[in-house]
């Protein structure tokens, strides 16, 4: 199913003094690396230092030196860039190798703290450039410096003070640039300031106005009602669940809700999406109607449905790793909370999966109904538990 990621590492919004933009972001990493990179071109036959002279790039930690060569270390089975910040082993256990392919062919092991195969040769971009990655997956949890550290082997201050080196600004500065761009998103598409803040990644609407208000130069209700908002177009048509919603933005599909009656739906959308410009559109979306009829009858599967419905969806990080999954739950099968959380890796996040699954907003495209609690009765469902056990009997008689 094509969906429109909203988490996008080279874009960012600017903060006020201590964010900047993702221009600056991309600009300051790639002078990084640049200046820090150097190609080997020496070879066996003369060009390339000897080996005492390697020795004491290695004793300097010298980073003009990666990429030239790399350096193993017999008790530990590890090859390092001689820049690596590890302790330095005693001379009699270092072996050179002129690449990492070399190395590992003699049966040592790349180093983890310092990544001697990354591409370029500079393990601080490389390194912050990693840690902007993990941030950005992971905005609607705690990310502390604690977390990071041990997340990529480094202290806690060593990786701060690299991370600022790099960037000009702190993990967490970054981060709060991260989700001041996602609420500012969220915030002109339409969302309620509860929503949005929810889906930015803030954990409480007092540290929402704290942070935001200054860098928004308003509260956030103020700047959402002067937001420009996105046309949305809908329809709405009968299924077996009663009467059904279909939604879509020029990009893909928003909502799909189910209602008894029509008005129940329209009043429905509006919540949804309050400021966006909403008109009728009975004609350009009825392949889309269609096609979702034809997969809750069992007549089209999964691979057909991912392919005719486009979703345009916002979700943070953790939704959309619930959700990814369980478009690959199996047509007619169930699973548990627990089973979801243990999927995705996040094994004691049960609840934070039942709420993703409340909160989507894509009934059938995304079957948050086949999610059933541990001793298989229905759980919650956002349409009404007797809608999911009718979607569940009709999956299961296809």
């Amino acid at each position: 199913m094509t969906t429109n990621a909203i988490l996008e590492p080279e874009t960012l919004t600017a903060m006020s003094p201590q964010a900047m933009s993702a221009q600056s972001i991309s600009a300051k990493l790639m002078s990084a690396q640049s200046n820090s990179t150097t190609v080997a071109t020496a070879n066996e036959a003369g060009t390339v230092e000897s080996d005492d002279r390697r020795w004491q790039s290695v004793l300097r930690r010298d980073s003009n030196h990666d990429g030239q060569f790399v350096f193993a270390v017999s008790s530990t089975g590890v090859y390092c860039r001689p820049s690596c910040a590890a302790r330095r082993p005693r001379r009699e256990n270092v072996r050179f190798f002129l690449t990492p392919d070399q190395a590992e062919h003699a049966g040592y092991r790349a180093c983890l703290r310092c990544r001697p195969r990354s591409v370029g040769g500079n393990t601080s971009s490389d390194s912050v450039k990693a840690i902007c990655r993990y941030i950005e997956q992971h905005l609607d949890e705690p990310i502390t410096l604690d977390r990071l550290g041990k997340e990529f082997h480094q202290s806690p201050f060593h990786l701060q003070r690299r991370f600022k080196t790099v960037l000009g600004i702190t993990p967490r500065e970054y981060a709060d640039s991260c989700r001041l761009r996602l609420l500012k998103r969220n915030l002109q598409a339409g969302d309620s300031v509860t929503r949005a803040m929810y889906d930015a990644g803030y954990g409480s609407s007092s540290r929402l106005y704290e942070r935001t208000a200054s860098q928004l130069g308003m509260t956030p209700d103020k700047y959402r009602r002067g937001a420009i908002a996105a046309t949305i177009r809908y329809t709405c048509a009968d299924s077996p669940l009663g009467r059904m919603l279909i939604a879509a933005t020029e990009r893909g599909i928003c909502a799909i809700q189910f209602a008894r009656t029509d008005g129940e739906l329209l009043e429905g959308l509006k919540r949804e999406f309050p400021f966006a410009a909403r008109k009728p559109d009975n004609g350009g979306l009825r392949s889309w109607v269609s096609a979702l009829l034809q997969h809750m009858r069992g007549r089209k599967r999964k691979i057909d449905l991912d392919s005719s419905l486009p979703l345009d969806i916002r979700a943070t990080a953790f939704q959309r790793r619930v959700w990814t999954y369980l478009q690959s739950i199996p047509f007619g099968a169930t699973q548990s909370y627990s089973q979801v959380a243990k999927a995705i890796g996040q094994p004691t996040a049960v609840r934070a999966v039942a709420r993703a699954c409340a909160t989507n907003p894509v009934a059938v495209a995304i079957p948050c109904h086949r999610v059933v609690r541990e001793d298989g009765s229905m759980g919650g469902y956002r349409w009404g538990i007797e809608r999911k056990k009718t979607l569940l009997e009709m999956e299961q008689q296809a």
